[in-house]
């Protein structure tokens, strides 16, 4: 029953948190554009990723002169 003591005080302190982390959630307008997140993956991009990679022309060429193959 003593363990009510110290519950009591830890769930009124979440309450408390999640009541402060709401309001700053509406006042830094979290909840503004509540559609944009959930179409952002139907529009293309615009900027085309780079590659890293170069696309690898003539590989078996280099290949066979590595092996003694010509």
């Amino acid at each position: 029953m003593s363990i009510i003591y110290y519950l009591i005080p830890i769930a009124i302190v979440f309450v408390i948190i999640g009541v402060y982390a709401f309001f700053w959630a509406t006042k830094s307008e979290q909840f503004e554009d509540l559609e944009k997140q959930g179409l952002s993956i139907l529009m293309d991009d615009d900027m085309p990723k780079k590659e890293t990679a170069k696309p690898a022309e003539n590989n078996t060429d280099n290949q066979s002169t590595k092996n003694g193959r010509v």
